[in-house]
């Protein structure tokens, strides 16, 4: 009789496992997927965030970068008057070096010693 109890119960098991189991394969594969969205919603919400501050540090770095330039130019035309060809080619160079040595150049040199002096770092 034991027998045919576990015969019985095991055949139910096996029916229920049988009906059972394209459901939660369905739930499964659902529950994947809700996953994998969620996970490219951060994933692109992340990017943005890291492309946002990257975005900003790069204008900002620009914005200084122009400012330097308008400020020697500035510089320059207040030493010299207005800024001819060969000026505005010393600008560029000028803005690499640091701000204090950039200035201390423009006020303390003429302007053919300036222009020699990046004639000379040119040609080297």
């Amino acid at each position: 009789m034991r027998d045919y109890w576990r015969s019985l119960v095991s055949k139910i098991e096996q029916n229920l496992i049988m009906k059972l189991s394209p459901l939660y394969l369905q739930w499964r594969e659902e529950a994947l997927r809700e996953g994998q969205q969620k996970g490219i919603k951060q994933g692109i919400k992340q990017v943005m965030k890291q492309a946002i501050q990257q975005g900003m540090q790069q204008g900002m770095q620009q914005g200084m970068q122009q400012g330097m330039r308008l400020m020697l130019e500035s510089m320059l035309e207040v030493k010299f008057g207005a800024i001819d060809e060969a000026l505005s080619q010393i600008v560029e160079p000028l803005s690499q070096l640091p701000a204090k040595e950039s200035t201390q150049l423009i006020l303390q040199l003429s302007r053919e010693e300036l222009l020699a002096q990046f004639s000379e770092e040119k040609g080297m």
